[in-house]
């Protein structure tokens, strides 16, 4: 399937959906503390961009998902499923990822939260997998290859010791959730596709703290843990290529990239 590139109409539209998803994440900062379920997190997120935003949240009921966000806590790799349940504690590190669906276009973006007093070991991963993200959409531009792209966040997470999950990536995105290319997180420079201006994608890190082997739920079909049930931490965006570099169109206000 060829690669979708976008026109400046739908970039525009993309833009908004972006934003609509970086704005759930800063709605929902001041409630992520402890003693919250993640059920709570997820209805209050769906309220704010259902009713709020008059967006659909992409998650629910995608492939069967059954709730409007994802709450990913501590050894959970990616695709937690919100329960009320699950009750954040101090000490812990979540990654919350929104999707929206605005005017038929999708804005992906997650971010990590750290609750109360966590260590310093947990700090330091979620800090790392931020710059890994950073790093690799500073190479974004036409010409770079995906390669590149997962050059820059494998050598930077395994000089600080950490591996880089292998069996999930980063993806196209649009009119469609999950479109071509797949973006990995690791490889070698100056292969894969090479970048256009026009495409939009997501760059995802998962990176753990000890081994990159991932295993998934057989009960739920979705929760996806480190085999070694050592921390992950993940950070998304959703770009666009442009002439000169990329756009970042699920950008926050406390980012300045």
């Amino acid at each position: 399937m060829p690669v979708s590139i976008k026109t400046p109409e739908e970039i525009v539209s993309m833009r908004i959906a972006g934003r609509l998803a970086a704005e759930v994440l800063e709605m929902i900062e001041p409630h992520v503390v402890a003693g919250v379920s993640t059920g709570e997190l997820d209805r209050i997120c769906h309220q704010h961009i259902v009713d709020v935003q008059q967006a659909i949240p992409a998650p629910l009921n995608y492939n069967g998902f059954p709730k409007s966000i994802c709450t990913s806590i501590n050894h959970v790799v990616c695709h937690g499923i919100p329960s009320d349940g699950k009750v954040l504690k101090s000490g812990d590190i979540i990654n919350i990822d929104i999707t929206v669906i605005k005017d038929g276009f999708h804005g992906d973006t997650s971010k990590m939260f750290i609750i109360g007093e966590a260590p310093p070991h947990a700090i330091k991963l979620v800090r790392i997998t931020q710059e890994c993200l950073y790093k690799a959409i500073g190479i974004v531009r036409p010409g770079t290859h995906l390669g590149d792209i997962g050059h820059v966040i494998q050598t930077h997470a395994e000089a600080n010791h950490y591996s880089v999950v292998r069996e999930y990536c980063g993806h196209g995105i649009g009119r469609i959730f999950h479109e071509d290319p797949q973006v990995l997180h690791y490889g070698k420079p100056g292969t894969g596709m090479e970048l256009a201006e026009g495409m939009t994608f997501t760059i995802e890190p998962m990176i753990n703290a000890g081994s990159w082997q991932t295993r998934l739920s057989r009960s739920d079909g979705w929760t996806v843990t480190t085999r070694d049930r050592r921390l992950s931490a993940q950070y998304e965006h959703t770009l666009a290529v442009t002439s000169d570099g990329c756009e970042v169109l699920t950008l926050r206000r406390e980012e300045s990239l």
